[in-house]
């Protein structure tokens, strides 16, 4: 049973490939966060409920649920090409486990820099003494990820301070009126919630905050 596992050498090859694969299988989770639109999706819809003052309304595993497929959305083409030139190929046994990963990288690494800032590669790359290069492709994934990752932030949190505005709006008319009529002791959020869900509801908020996400990456 054992001598399936050993090659010509004495190293146990296939054992090493499925620790490796399990291992990859727990990064999945954090692969998610770190290299694809999930960040900033997430973070958008979070802003979103705040800034209506729902509280827990979507709650926390349905924000997650939107996230995730959105981003499965949102990735679809760079998922495809890895099916297509990555793992295709290593489930024929025409490239090994190795090259399936560097061609795997590709498509990710080509997202990952078409949607992060200049400024921020080139502070990962002057903390990290990388010296420049002419194609942003050949720049490790330890210089391309927390770049990304940092312009992901940004731009959410800019996405969150526009989202905030128009209800802020109705907060402080709400605020004002209530004040003025010497309604002190009646919470302004009881009376402003009401017009920010209508506010949102005919906008269409979710169709459009969703195609504003989606159309917001290259």
């Amino acid at each position: 049973m054992y001598d399936s596992l050993i090659n010509v050498n004495g190293s146990q090859v296939p054992t090493l490939d499925i620790l490796l694969l399990l291992t990859i299988v727990s990064l999945l989770p954090s692969l998610l966060i770190m290299m694809t639109s999930f960040t900033r999706t997430i973070i958008i819809l979070s802003f979103l409920r705040n800034a209506l003052g729902v509280q827990q309304t979507p709650p926390n595993m349905v924000l997650i649920g939107i996230a995730i497929f959105l981003t499965l959305f949102i990735m679809d083409p760079v998922i495809g090409e890895i099916n297509t030139e990555a793992y295709t190929p290593y489930k024929n046994s025409e490239i090994t486990q190795e090259e399936a990963i560097e061609r795997a990288q590709i498509p990710l690494k080509r997202f990952m820099l078409k949607n992060t800032e200049k400024s921020s590669m080139n502070m990962f790359m002057e903390i990290s003494n990388t010296e420049a290069v002419e194609n942003e492709e050949d720049l490790p994934m330890t210089v391309v990820i927390p770049s990304f990752m940092t312009s992901e932030l940004k731009k959410a949190f800019s996405a969150g301070f526009l989202l905030y505005i128009p209800f802020l709006l109705i907060d402080i008319v709400v605020s004002s009126t209530l004040m003025s009529m010497g309604m002190m002791m009646l919470p302004p959020a009881m009376i402003s919630l009401p017009f920010k869900l209508l506010l949102f509801i005919t906008v269409n908020g979710w169709e459009l905050l969703f195609s504003t996400i989606a159309n917001s990456f290259k």
